[in-house]
């Protein structure tokens, strides 16, 4: 895994948390430009959805005492990831979002960082039993 995760002491440490945060601000400021129609209709679902990623990481990570927990966040984190895909394409394909050069960077962007959640959990499956101290969250 990218970066030491045995070193972490908060979701604020996760490459994850990181690029989905950053992508979801991307997102939200993006959205403000869509035409007026789609500002509460796909606008708002995708605002939901990219911000959903950073949101559960953080969650599934206050959950991490319970493997199974942790693990099931980080799908639901993976999920929203890919809506958040859909919802750009949706966007795209209906031209309410015109600029092609946008749409191709956020959908790689986007599909990477799903492929980065999917890699950090394998990680954690692989790695549960040296995994920071997950009684108490403390190293």
């Amino acid at each position: 895994m990218p970066v030491n995760e045995l070193q972490m002491k908060s979701y604020r440490d996760l490459e994850i948390y990181k690029e989905s945060k950053r992508l979801a601000i991307e997102i939200h400021k993006m959205s403000l430009s869509l035409p007026k129609f789609e500002l509460f209709e796909e606008g708002g679902q995708i605002r939901r959805s990219s911000k959903s990623v950073t949101s559960i990481i953080v969650e599934g990570y206050g959950r991490r005492r319970y493997k199974p927990d942790f693990i099931k966040y980080l799908v639901y984190a993976q999920s929203e990831c890919d809506e958040t895909i859909l919802h750009l394409d949706f966007l795209f394909e209906t031209q309410s979002l015109k600029e092609k050069d946008s749409y191709q960077i956020f959908h790689n962007e986007y599909d990477m960082l799903s492929k980065k959640i999917n890699k950090f959990i394998q990680w954690v499956e692989d790695n549960w039993n040296e995994f920071p101290d997950k009684e108490t969250g403390n190293q």
